[in-house]
């Protein structure tokens, strides 16, 4: 199988430059070789015929693919979900530490963790589609990749209503639209249902704990802030500098929170988060105002984020 280079800007400017600068052609025929090599290279048909994918991701590329991904690795948890809620998940064939859900994920071979994949690894999985997040963590080995002629995906939905598109370009991208346009079409209905429920409700102050020694919170670009919004929450650190910051005891106080939230792991840690904010004084605590959501869906951009939603939702209605 063979894959088609996703052909950018750069690639054109660096074309157009390296003909003229030859001196050898006459002005009909710089334009017409940039323009053929362009047509060529976008063409959504084959040779033969059979129509390409082509999906944008979410830094704005458009990627191609001959046929439907059925060997794809990748590099972040939230990812192996978004494919695994679009009908995909049997094509999955490498994946990085902490692709834990579905059940099925934990059986998968894994390539190394998010921030250092093992380029051997992957390339040894023969893939035909990698999938990253970040673009810091993935470039050393998109750079393998593109020596493969490996397609790249980036996937990075930034907001709940991004969620249910990024399950459908994953039904794009692996062929299993029809399972992908329906698992979104729940998804979407879940969130209209959560924005006509809780719209006009008062708001809450509700303090992000993203960890307790030291303390660190999120601000209002993180993903879980958005959940915030549509539950009728405040980030009292919405306007924090960075998306994690750390802050003190006193300037948690200071914010007045009514609500505190954390991601946990168990449910005992949440009677533990609880014990700590009332031994350090928080008078939202000492009401039992702190609430803990399984922590993996409450920080991954995937559609377990919805689940979170309608429990953080629930949980700040015993404030109100």
């Amino acid at each position: 199988m063979t894959f088609r280079r996703v052909l950018t800007t750069a690639d054109v400017a660096l074309k157009l430059t390296l003909t003229s600068a030859s001196g050898l052609m006459p002005t009909f025929v710089l334009t017409l070789v940039p323009m053929v090599a362009l047509t060529l290279a976008l063409s959504p048909r084959l040779s033969h015929g059979a129509p390409a994918i082509q999906v944008q991701d979410d830094r704005g590329r458009t990627v191609t693919l001959d046929a439907p991904a059925r060997r794809a690795v990748t590099l972040a948890p939230h990812v192996t979900e978004l494919i695994y809620a679009a009908g995909a998940g049997g094509y999955i064939v490498g994946t990085v530490l902490g692709s834990d859900y579905p059940a099925a994920a934990r059986a998968l071979p894994v390539i190394g963790d998010g921030t250092q994949p093992d380029a051997e690894r992957v390339a040894a999985a023969r893939p035909d589609l990698l999938i990253a997040w970040q673009p810091s963590a993935a470039e050393p080995l998109t750079r393998v990749m593109d020596k493969l002629g490996v397609p790249v995906f980036y996937s990075d939905p930034l907001t709940l209503a991004a969620i249910p598109g990024a399950v459908e370009r994953m039904g794009q991208l692996f062929g299993t639209e029809p399972v992908a346009q329906a698992a979104a079409q729940d998804m979407r209905a879940r969130l209209d249902a959560l924005k006509a429920r809780y719209a006009g409700r008062r708001p809450v102050r509700v303090f992000v704990q993203a960890g307790l020694d030291p303390i660190y919170t999120l601000n209002d670009t993180s993903i879980v802030s958005d959940a915030l919004r549509l539950c009728g929450g405040v980030n009292v650190f919405g306007q924090a500098p960075i998306v994690a910051p750390q802050v003190t005891l006193e300037g948690v106080l200071a914010a007045r929170p009514e609500a505190v939230l954390a991601g946990v792991s168990r449910p005992e840690d949440t009677a533990r988060n609880l014990a700590a904010w009332q031994e350090m004084g928080l008078p939202a605590a000492r009401q039992g105002h702190v609430y803990g959501v399984d922590a993996d869906a409450l920080y991954r951009p995937g559609p377990r984020l919805i689940d979170a939603a309608e429990t953080l939702c629930a949980d700040l209605d015993r404030v109100r």
